[in-house]
């Protein structure tokens, strides 16, 4: 079983910039499809960014897109978040998700395909 670290979050002013980092332990994280989510207050949880366990595909929301990048680096059993761009709607807590997927290339917004989560790190971007 895998455990997921995320860190990296903070207050920025918008139009800045913050890298969330999710570190796992206990698996490699490339046997692992890794997801970011996010949830605002009063709202329910929305993909962000996912990225295959091959690292070659992605999926962003189209809210992001253009902002945010994920990438990983299975050698240091990590996974990135850079966000640029940052707009006072990206106020959230941002989750990183791990789904056991056999396809080395399958990549998913759905949080169903996750089996592991973190505990979250909160992003604030001020107007």
């Amino acid at each position: 079983q895998v455990q997921l670290v995320e860190s990296g979050g903070g207050l920025v002013q918008a139009g800045g910039s913050l890298r969330l980092s999710c570190a796992a332990s206990g698996r490699t994280i490339n046997t692992y499809a890794i997801g970011w989510f996010r949830q605002a207050p009063g709202k329910e949880r929305e993909a962000v960014a996912a990225v295959s366990r091959s690292g070659l595909n992605t999926y962003y929301a189209d809210s992001v897109k253009g902002r945010f990048t994920i990438s990983r680096d299975n050698a240091k059993n990590t996974v990135y978040l850079q966000m640029n761009s940052l707009k006072s709607e990206d106020t959230a807590v941002y989750f990183c998700a791990a789904g056991p997927i056999i396809n080395i290339n399958y990549v998913s917004g759905d949080p169903l395909t996750y089996d592991y989560w973190g505990q979250g790190t909160q992003v604030t971007v001020s107007s």
